[in-house]
């Protein structure tokens, strides 16, 4: 007696329920779309969004049919389309209290600099030519004369961070030739870039000398030799290390340097162009110290306490500042025409130091008296009276504020946050609701609460930050 066995063959997924392309194409809601977008790219997009739903079917879902399913595909091409059409890069209002974060952007730009760029990018310039002679001209010397004034040093160039600036500076001064570092200056900076790595790198032998707290002249001066091709200090911009340390001034360094025919070359990171101290501020290594103290090359951001757009600054003797610009990565590390605008018009603002805060956004975020955040913060707790009325709690509380991207690390700036708890929703989809609204809102969670540190948020950002909040209210 022979049994037979049958096998129940599952139903063929129905494909045909699926629109064509062309069906979605004359769709008027998306048709109406090739005003802002190519017919071809909206095919693509409509061909993505099918075979997205395609393969949702053979897996076993079972989408709507008929005018339903055309709605449905519809829709994920408009939202497609709308997330192209967004751009990525967009504003953000900065309630973190850093006021140099480095994930934002670092720097807020003065108004002259966004002028200067505005007005460079819509034209044609002068970027590389001698209007006086009509010759090809260098864009180093359209901010030379002025690093070199505000930093006493013979010569500068330009490249586009400071990480770019140390980079070059190794391989055009000390490739296939020592290089004597510290061990308690090799820094990694963000995103675990690490000095040693950046050493490598630049074609040059790294020799550590000293400990990791203590480094003492002699240790530099024995491992001097006839492949030594400079000597490196490097600022530790985000650490500190505290206690039974040690390490050789610079000036000392420079006359070791000098006996031996070595240069010596100085990353200062943050690069101060003056004294923070007048305005209440810490301490932090001026560039024009390390000219003065006789270093070869001094290297440091552009972006940070100097408050102008991302560049990495080069100065120093012009020898040295001369056989960097040779080099041929000079070219490949270069900025571009709007760099030099946004930098040139920062750096005039420095001419007139008293007046520096009323025009440097930077400056102005950091001396701000906490008096003045906590009069705002009570201006705009009336305006947020809807949301107390709703149960939400927001109080004004005293904060902590920091300059951020490695500049002065251990210093803590006095400030004032409004601290938001919600109803209706949680503290951490107010922040995430908050993140993803037009503008964008950043603060940070804590003691379950959001708190929106005002010293980093612009007077004119106010109402935004008031509407923000109150339609995260409306939508709770």
């Amino acid at each position: 007696m022979y049994c037979r066995i049958v096998t129940k063959q599952a139903s063929t997924p129905d494909l045909s329920i699926l629109p064509s392309v062309e069906r979605v194409l004359s769709d008027a809601r998306i048709a109406s779309r090739t005003d802002r977008c190519d017919r071809r790219i909206l095919a693509d997009v409509v061909r993505d969004t099918i075979a997205a739903l395609r393969q949702a079917v053979l897996a076993g879902h079972e989408p709507a049919s008929g005018t339903a399913l055309l709605d449905l595909v519809v829709a994920d091409v408009e939202q497609r389309l709308a997330l192209a059409l967004t751009p990525r890069l967009a504003p953000v209002i900065n309630a973190t209290g850093i006021v140099l974060h480095t994930n934002l952007g670092r720097a807020p730009l003065a108004p002259t600099a966004v002028q200067r760029i505005t007005a460079t990018a819509a034209r044609y310039s002068n970027l590389e030519v001698d209007l006086s002679s009509g010759q090809r001209g260098d864009r180093h010397l359209l901010v030379e004369d002025l690093l070199c004034q505000l930093t006493g040093a013979e010569a500068a160039a330009v490249v586009n961070n400071n990480a770019a600036a140390v980079l070059l500076t190794l391989n055009a001064l000390g490739m296939d030739r020592e290089i004597v570092v510290s061990r308690g200056q090799l820094v990694e900076i963000g995103g675990s870039f690490r000095l040693p790595d950046m050493m490598q790198r630049s074609g040059a032998v790294m020799v550590e000398v000293g400990t990791t707290n203590r480094t003492h002249l002699a240790d530099y001066e024995t491992a001097i030799s006839e492949r030594t091709g400079l000597l490196l200090c490097v600022h530790p911009s985000n650490y500190r290390v505290l206690g039974f340390t040690t390490e050789v001034p610079l000036a000392d360094l420079v006359q070791l340097g000098g006996r031996h025919g070595v240069p010596v070359v100085h990353d200062v990171g943050a690069g101060a162009l003056l004294d923070l101290r007048p305005w209440g501020l810490p301490a932090e290594p001026l560039v024009a110290d390390s000219i003065a103290a006789g270093a070869d090359v001094v290297t440091f951001s552009g972006d940070k306490v100097l408050g102008g757009p991302q560049a990495g600054l080069i100065v120093g003797r012009r020898a040295a500042i001369e056989a960097i610009r040779a080099n041929p990565w000079m070219r490949a590390l270069r900025c571009d025409k709007l760099t030099y605008a946004a930098l040139e018009a920062t750096l005039r603002l420095y001419l007139d130091p008293q007046s520096l805060p009323e025009h440097l956004p930077v400056l102005a975020m950091m001396t701000v008296t906490p008096a003045t955040l906590r009069t705002r913060a009570k201006e705009i707790c009336t305006r947020l009276t809807g949301l107390q009325t709703k149960g939400w709690q927001i109080e004004v509380v005293d904060s902590v504020a920091q300059a951020g991207s490695g500049s002065l690390p251990l210093e803590e700036i006095a400030s004032i946050a409004l601290t938001v708890r919600p109803t209706g929703l949680s503290v951490g989809d107010l922040a995430a609701y908050l993140r993803q609204g037009d503008p964008a809102v950043l603060g940070y969670v804590r003691d379950d609460r959001l708190h929106l540190d005002l010293r980093t948020v612009f007077a004119e950002e106010v109402p935004d930050l008031v509407a923000a909040l109150d339609r995260a209210a409306a939508d709770s």
